[in-house]
């Protein structure tokens, strides 16, 4: 191993170090129900959310295989929160970093890839981008990144301070340590992977669920369906894809939830209110989906704790999700699905 990767990963290592742990929040929950709902806080990351973790998997995976040295360009598909950190971690290990996004996406996302070093290769189909992102690692001898196809492998699932091996620990002194249920979304599949394989492993009662938003192929995945119809580029940010993603494993999942994308926004509005969490929209979606969970929970006369993921911050979408006129525009009508949280939380009953 050169001297260069020994320093690479060892700042990478230092980064882990430094970030420490984030906050596991328990959310308010009649106490005569007898359940706990978590929330996990990944948008205390320094880049601002869950995908801080798989940027730096991604990057230690690259070098202990030898694919990234020195002088190596780091080459991503991606227009969201994956190449905001991986351009963080590009930037502290002094390599360029280029990313192929859509040439719609928001300035605001442009601007914090670019903050960090990164560089926006624009396509003018979202389709185009795996393509276009595997022709410029190509052209210039750099490492694809890929994390639609490698989140599943990069994290080491049986521990190393992964996202489920944190949740546990922090559960340990809790009234119910080990969750009954974990609930995440599915944005590559790396991190349902982790969490599924990781209670397997340490052979724990936890089942594991996935919450997917409108137009999402990885349900049909989940379910089996043969040739699983694709989708549309998904509106709940870091979640739901058009096709089933190489890094998704259905095999490790107990269960997959839909969730209506207005639902989603009424989730994370709501969360600010009762909490003072500010969220973006994939957090709405694993809320939603929990709430479900408890419901069921309290109809079998179940006791037992729930966690789930704050996945970023509702800052980045001040001018999107928290907007009454962007919403309005979407053609989403959050009145119905406000209701049906608040009836949740007065009754323990989830109503359709």
């Amino acid at each position: 191993m050169s001297d260069w990767t020994s320093t690479a990963i060892a700042l990478l290592e230092a980064d882990a170090n430094r970030s420490a742990d984030t906050h596991l929040h328990l959310f308010p929950l009649p106490p005569e129900w007898g359940i706990d709902l978590y929330l996990k806080d990944e948008s205390v990351h320094p880049t601002g959310s869950l995908k801080h973790r798989l940027a730096r998997s991604l990057l230690l995976y690259g070098l202990v295989n030898g694919r990234i040295r020195q002088d190596t360009t780091l080459v991503e598909s991606s227009s969201g929160s994956t190449a905001v950190s991986e351009a963080y971690f590009a930037r502290m290990l002094g390599l360029k970093f280029i990313t192929v996004v859509p040439r719609s996406t928001v300035q605001e996302k442009i601007d914090l890839i670019e903050f960090y070093g990164g560089i926006c290769h624009f396509v003018d189909r979202p389709e185009d981008m795996s393509s276009e992102a595997q022709r410029l690692a190509s052209d210039c001898t750099g490492h694809y990144l890929d994390q639609f196809t490698f989140a599943e492998r990069a994290t080491d699932w049986r521990g190393n301070n992964n996202i489920a091996e944190s949740v546990f620990s922090q559960l340990a002194q809790e009234r119910h340590p080990i969750p009954t249920w974990i609930v995440t979304g599915a944005g590559t599949g790396g991190t349902s992977a982790t969490f599924g394989r990781y209670v397997k492993y340490r052979r724990h009662d936890t089942k594991v669920a996935v919450v997917d938003p409108e137009g999402s192929a990885f349900y049909d995945g989940w379910a089996g369906t043969v040739d699983p119809p694709v989708g549309r580029p998904s509106r709940i940010e870091g979640i739901g894809r058009p096709r089933v993603e190489p890094s998704f494993v259905p095999t490790v999942i107990d269960e997959m939830i839909q969730v209506p994308d207005a639902g989603s926004i009424a989730a994370i509005r709501l969360l600010r209110e009762r909490t003072l969490h500010w969220a973006g929209g994939s957090t709405g979606t694993n809320l939603y989906g929990a709430f479900q969970l408890i419901a069921r929970m309290r109809a079998a006369g179940e006791t037992g704790s729930v966690v789930t993921l704050i996945c970023d911050s509702g800052v980045r979408y001040a001018n999107t999700y928290y907007s009454d006129e962007w919403v309005a525009a979407q053609g989403w009508d959050l009145a119905p699905h406000r209701a049906r949280l608040e009836r949740f939380l007065d009754s323990g009953v989830w109503t359709d």
